[in-house]
């Protein structure tokens, strides 16, 4: 009787299955919880039940219908064979899995945080492109420049005159039709750059409001051990180096919760403690005297910088040369001074890696971002109050220089900095070792160059594309010098809270850092007067004040008008604005901090 009732049971299931659409019937087949012996059979029997179903009705399909069929079955399987390609040109979901296997989450969020910012390049390039490059190519003229390839490396000469820089924007409503849409570029031009940073300031505000939350409490911290061991593996793994890189990865997982389990916490002497505050005052004030004197340095060289340029640009060797100078320097000294900060931190000898890698991060941005900032302030106050024709091009071509140059050098430090010190490490100086990943110093690298390339969008609208091929570059070098030259770290450690940080490190100082440099040379800094979109207005913001007066002549546009005057330019709004905004992040902290309370209480509940 059982085996009649199973038997009925299975035919009823061929039959709902048979009656059910192609896509329906794959997902339900799917979702059974049967072998896949069994899921084959299942599909077997409704396969026959179809056919068999179609013969008792003797219809045959119309050509039309199999033609059809023919079309949907041969777009479904170039859709598989197209995911099947996408799938293989993310080279490096293989490569996060390896490095997190071998090499823990501490050196893996690195990783991590370098494919977001090569994501993030990727989507601005292609706003800036499509809004802003295309449409001057519309109405661009001829470049009678000679080009000689020095250009790559000095960003001057030929490309001057190319859609790289802000000078050769027209200042022209570009209309390819008579009496047809036209497009003012003006309006473009800055409309384009400031919707970008509106959404980059909404990407980075959501990233680190997701990565707060994923980290505020973390399950793995309260999970049972033994469920690490127990319920952690995967056996859909059938592939043996996918065993194989599932087991390293348990192994470093393992050894990091361990390693947060079996925490010493040291208890040092009153004469310890006092000497221990003294290294770290000391290494302080050494780190911080360097930075002061490296922006000293900086600020008077870039006087002699200008210096050169208002002499006019030389074709010949020696001036293509000499305006590398800043960039060489500037690029020396970020990539000097981290080394020497990590030596510091070697010296204060931190309890743990985190606060080792923390403080260093801390004196790098201050270090990078001071330098910044007194290049930002002889762009805007030295070079655009010069009498160069078009400040606004010198300042882009210095960017260029800058992101170039760290290129270069960021590709050096992994040959000077890892190559060779393995070489010396293991045949001349054996006590050395291996070198350990220095995950402070390269990452404080990715935050300076995406610095240079947000300030640098408005003078150069094709950056982010250049920093996107750098970057990815940057990716298989370091996975490669990683791999071949590099150690897992000694302490190994886990980072729930290290992709957190460095979002947040990306927003302040360096995001919010560049607004303000946006803002003074879109609202106060004099355009140049003989090119760009923006050639004899009194600043760029001018343009749109310019275009509002035309809209308040047009009926049909009174609430772009009045959402002008009465929500952007108004100051109460904005008063009202942050005020609801905060009395919001407010309740919100409450309400977070009710609930990590009664964490606490549920988790002493279930240790009772």
């Amino acid at each position: 009787f059982c085996f009649l009732h199973g038997f009925d049971a299975e035919e009823d299931l061929v039959g709902s299955l048979a009656c059910m659409s192609t896509k329906e019937r794959i997902k339900a087949i799917q979702k059974m919880p049967e072998t896949m012996r069994k899921k084959g059979e299942i599909r077997n029997k409704v396969l026959k039940e179809i056919s068999k179903k179609s013969r008792h009705r003797g219809a045959q399909p119309s050509c039309c219908t199999q033609c059809l069929q023919g079309a949907a079955v041969s777009f479904r399987r170039f859709g598989n064979t197209l995911s099947e390609y996408f799938n293989q040109l993310r080279v490096w979901h293989k490569t996060l899995k390896i490095i997190g296997a071998e090499f823990g989450t501490s050196v893996l969020s690195y990783f991590v945080f370098l494919k977001w910012l090569l994501n993030f390049n990727i989507f601005s390039f292609l706003i800036n492109f499509s809004f802003i490059t295309i449409p001057q190519f519309l109405a661009a003229e001829p470049n009678n420049l000679s080009f000689t390839g020095l250009e790559l490396f000095t960003g001057a000469g030929y490309f001057q005159q190319t859609v790289l820089y802000y000078g050769f924007y027209t200042n022209a409503t570009i209309s390819k039709i008579e009496n047809g849409p036209s497009y003012n570029m003006q309006l473009a031009y800055i409309f384009t750059v400031g919707i970008y940073f509106v959404i980059c300031f909404l990407i980075l505000f959501f990233s680190m409001a997701k990565f707060f939350s994923r980290n505020l409490i973390n399950p793995q911290t309260f999970s049972v051990n033994a469920s690490k061991l127990l319920c952690t593996w995967d056996f859909n793994i059938t592939n043996e180096k996918a065993v194989k890189l599932k087991q390293k990865n348990l192994h470093t997982q393992i050894k990091e919760d361990l390693t947060d389990v079996n925490k010493e916490v040291l208890s040092f002497s009153v004469t310890e403690r006092l000497l221990r505050i003294a290294i770290h005052l000391i290494a302080w004030v050494a780190s911080l005297g360097t930075a002061v004197a490296a922006c000293t340095g900086v600020y008077f060289l870039s006087i002699n910088n200008l210096e050169l340029f208002m002499k006019g640009h030389r074709n010949d060797l020696e001036g293509q040369a000499a305006m590398l100078v800043l960039p060489v320097v500037v690029s020396l000294l970020n990539t000097l001074i981290p080394f020497f900060f990590s030596w510091l931190g070697h010296l204060e000898k931190f309890q743990t890696p985190g606060q080792h890698i923390y403080v260093t991060i801390t004196r790098n941005i201050i270090l990078k971002m001071s330098i910044v900032g007194i290049l930002c302030y002889y762009w805007l106050n030295i070079v655009a109050t010069s009498e160069s024709q078009c400040w606004e091009t010198l300042v882009g071509q210095d960017i260029y220089r800058l992101v170039l140059v760290d290129f270069i050098f960021c590709l050096l430090g992994s040959f000077f900095g890892e190559f060779l010190r393995r070489i010396i490490g293991t045949t001349v100086c054996m006590s050395l070792g291996l070198p350990e990943f220095d995950i402070g110093r390269n990452v404080l690298d990715l935050i300076y160059a995406q610095t240079l390339t947000w300030i640098g969008i408005l003078f150069s609208p094709l950056l982010p594309g250049i920093q996107t091929i750098a970057f990815f570059i940057v990716f298989f070098v370091k996975k490669v010098s990683l791999m071949r030259n590099c150690q897992p770290p000694r302490k190994v450690w886990r980072t729930a809270q290290m992709m957190k940080s460095f979002i947040l490190l990306l927003f302040c100082p360096s995001f919010l850092g560049v607004l303000c440099v946006i803002g003074v040379t879109v609202w106060r800094s004099k355009p140049s007067e003989e090119c760009g979109p923006f050639r004899g207005l009194s600043s760029m913001y001018a343009a749109v004040a310019g275009w509002i007066q035309i809209l308040e002549s047009y009926t049909a546009s009174k609430w772009v008008v009045w959402i002008y005057h009465n929500l952007i330019t108004s100051v109460l709004f904005f008063f009202i604005l942050s005020s609801f905004v905060l009395i919001v992040t407010y309740l919100y902290w409450q309400i977070i901090q009710g609930r990590k309370t009664m964490s606490k209480l549920l988790r002493q509940q279930i240790t009772n």
